[in-house]
């Protein structure tokens, strides 16, 4: 969708040249779920119309008031605001924005004039208030945050500088460890997390004691090679039906993180579900909690958990919970981040990449962290070599005591 995003809104330029153009709606928000794409041009419903009518991959499905509704060739929806030049900002702004933040920002400055102003960033300074952008404009509480201008600086795609939750041929994956960090080396990264499955996910030919002694000999002679770049001895460990880990703690020991995921047995009351997570997060050896829910977006719902009662366990742990920036998965659901940041539980932007290409997925983890407001201090992805360093060897300290 990023890249359709894209090419649509370059075609709608280049066909109403002159006119103001601006992609919105759930794509600008920054959802977890697109299922359309949405447009304002600043133009007339009926020259719209005229302009798409006779061009292959545009079909008209509706139109209601100044809204066009067409489906191209690829089967993507599209909405299109026509509007007049004073309408442009307010149907932006509004497209743009929940309709809780839009009510709360009626509320607080009810004077507000959205058509004299020429951009989004003059109606903010109008207001006397820091830029809202549209990723966060989802609740009332912004609109508070806004005007005590307390709106940290969010996290940013550069902000991440490693790559934790990877998979490579040994199990799952496509590329070979080596080919792994030097994708990560190519892209600035300062090190690669190298996390296969465990034996437990036999269908992903996890790793037996054997070939994690194997890899992890390959991995000591990768760091040598590619110093000062380091790749990390984890493992992505099943979280088994009674909360165990699927290996000894002498085993679990071996690894510098451990990250503990569901891949079984999903279909859990909320009683066995907490039961399982609970007791993984208990286990001194899982540094972070992969994919918290097991959703799959439109295909296969989260398990359920109180996520209160989970941030609080992290918290009394020490564990990090994973935002998994798959994105099929965007699990933890940004919706829950705040409760983690306000507990001192640390996020880790973490692209479960199964291939080389699959590092980049990190930018949709930012997206939609971004919606919760993380900062780059609250995400573990984003601690530069030395300091992931001191974090790793601070949790072996713990275990050890």
């Amino acid at each position: 969708v990023v890249e359709a995003a894209s090419l649509i809104e370059a075609y709608l330029v280049k066909l109403f040249a002159k006119k103001r153009i601006a992609l919105t709606g759930a794509f600008k928000r920054q959802l977890e779920v697109i299922n359309e794409l949405e447009f304002v041009i600043e133009n007339d419903r009926e020259d719209v119309e005229k302009t798409l009518q006779p061009l292959e991959g545009f079909q008209l499905l509706d139109n209601t008031g100044n809204i066009l509704i067409y489906q191209t060739s690829s089967g993507l929806k599209l909405n299109i605001h026509a509007c007049t030049q004073d309408e442009f900002m307010p149907t932006l702004l509004r497209s743009s924005s929940s309709p809780e933040f839009m009510e709360a920002l009626v509320a607080a400055y009810p004077n507000y004039d959205a058509k004299k102003v020429a951009t989004e960033e003059l109606l903010f300074k109008e207001l006397g208030l820091p830029f809202v952008p549209a990723p966060i404009r989802e609740t009332a509480a912004v609109i508070t945050l806004a005007g005590t201008k307390s709106i940290p600086q969010l996290i940013q795609p550069a902000d991440i500088r490693g790559i934790i939750h990877s998979h490579s041929n040994w199990s799952d994956g496509t590329n070979t460890v080596e080919e792994m960090a030097l994708a990560a080396i190519e892209r600035g990264l300062e090190y690669l997390v190298m996390s296969d499955h465990s034996k437990a996910a036999f269908y992903a030919q996890g790793l037996h004691e054997e070939k994690i002694r194997e890899q992890q000999r390959y991995i000591d002679e990768l760091n040598l090679k590619l110093a000062p770049f380091r790749i990390f001895k984890s493992i992505e460990s099943d979280i088994l039906n009674d909360g165990s880990l699927d290996y000894s703690k002498e085993v679990l020991a071996t690894f510098d993180l451990v990250i503990a995921s569901v891949h079984s047995n999903l279909k859990m009351s909320q009683e066995k579900a907490m039961a399982r997570l609970l007791k993984a997060i208990e286990n001194p050896y899982t540094t972070i909690l992969g994919h918290l829910t097991g959703r799959l977006l439109l295909s296969r719902p989260s398990y359920p958990i109180d996520h209160d009662v989970i941030i609080d366990a992290c918290a009394e742990h020490n564990v990090v919970i994973e935002l998994n920036a798959h994105p099929r998965r965007l699990d933890m659901d940004w919706r829950y981040i705040k409760k983690a940041i306000d507990k001192n539980v640390l996020i880790s932007i973490n692209p479960d990449a199964h291939f080389t290409e699959g590092l980049d997925d990190t930018r949709y983890g930012v997206m939609v962290a971004q919606k919760a407001m993380l900062t780059k201090e609250n995400n573990l992805s984003s601690f530069n070599l030395a300091d992931f360093e001191k974090f790793i060897t601070a949790r072996k300290v713990r275990k050890k005591i």
